[in-house]
């Protein structure tokens, strides 16, 4: 009887399953670094709950953006649903400096923001965390060093075997 009341202490309650959802893109302005802007969300992935960023988390994103680039922003997105929902094509209208264009639909090979993922994701392979946090810093470094890799971004951008070429001039 004292060996089942000792190990009823020891059982802890588990925690409402959390989810981390990471947004990210490459900013590329004509004799600038390239850089990567990312944004992170820890939320709860239970029933009724969002399980994934919204529509206010992206366009903070891209006014982030806005804000280190100083300048006007033509992004190039996946057909995410989130990225051209009603609510978010709103919120594009409200920011004139903002011009958006969406890649052909299963074409995640175009979208050099697929390569950041793929890079962070087999840096944490084979890693078990036991709490989120410890994930989210893990994440959130990956992400930091990249920042500093400019040269990578650009290899992930001509790894998708898109070409920028400088705007004509008037």
């Amino acid at each position: 009887m004292q060996a089942a009341e000792l190990f009823e202490q020891d059982i802890k309650p588990l925690e409402v399953a959390r989810r981390l959802s990471v947004a990210g893109l490459i900013a590329i302005r004509p004799g600038s670094r390239t850089r990567l802007c990312h944004r992170l969300r820890s939320h709860r992935a239970g029933k009724g709950a969002r399980r994934s960023m919204g529509e206010r988390d992206f366009i903070a994103l891209i006014d982030g953006a806005h804000q280190l680039v100083k300048a006007p922003i033509v992004l190039v997105w996946g057909r995410l649903n989130t990225h051209f929902s009603h609510a978010m094509r709103k919120l594009i209208a409200e920011r004139e400096w903002l011009t958006v264009f969406l890649l052909p639909a299963y074409s995640p090979d175009l979208n050099p923001v697929e390569w950041v993922w793929a890079h962070v994701k087999r840096s944490l392979a084979n890693l078990a965390v036991v709490a989120l946090e410890r994930l989210e810093t893990l994440v959130r470094n990956r992400l930091k060093h990249l920042q500093y890799r400019p040269d990578t971004l650009d290899g992930f951008i001509a790894g998708t075997g898109l070409t920028l070429n400088d705007p004509a001039s008037p």
